[in-house]
């Protein structure tokens, strides 16, 4: 059992993370796309760089499991405020699921804000981890 738990946390910040570093390189591709999309939102679309740096970054931090406890905080911080922002529309069922969605990413992050990275990090390679 050990062993599974040594393997299950890599291989869920993988597959955590997976999504926002996508994301990020999505919104490169279509630059002009989301900007707009932001800027319909009511979010300056200026921002557009630090959303990208955000999930690119965070999420690649949290795949190699390097300052991951303050990677998932901010990534935390930045999906709950993406939720109120682009889906808190509870009158339309899909953008109801999104905002849900959004917070159970959350509460992921919140389990690698207490737990850390585990086995097979960064942040543990000098503890032998």
């Amino acid at each position: 059992m050990q062993q599974i738990e040594k393997l299950a946390m890599p291989a869920g910040r993988v597959l955590f993370a997976l999504m926002f570093v996508m994301s990020g390189f999505g919104k490169i591709s279509d630059y002009a796309g989301t900007q707009g999309y932001m800027e319909f939102m009511g979010v300056p679309g200026a921002l557009l760089p630090l959303v990208i740096i955000a999930e690119i970054g965070g999420g690649l931090a949290i795949i190699l499991g390097w300052q991951t406890r303050l990677a998932a905080l901010a990534l935390a911080g930045f999906t709950l405020v993406s939720a109120v922002i682009f889906h808190a529309d509870f009158g339309d069922q899909t953008q109801m699921i999104m905002f849900l969605k959004n917070i159970s990413i959350v509460g992921g992050f919140l389990f690698l804000v207490a737990n850390g990275a585990g086995a097979y990090s960064l942040d543990n390679r000098k503890k032998g981890a």
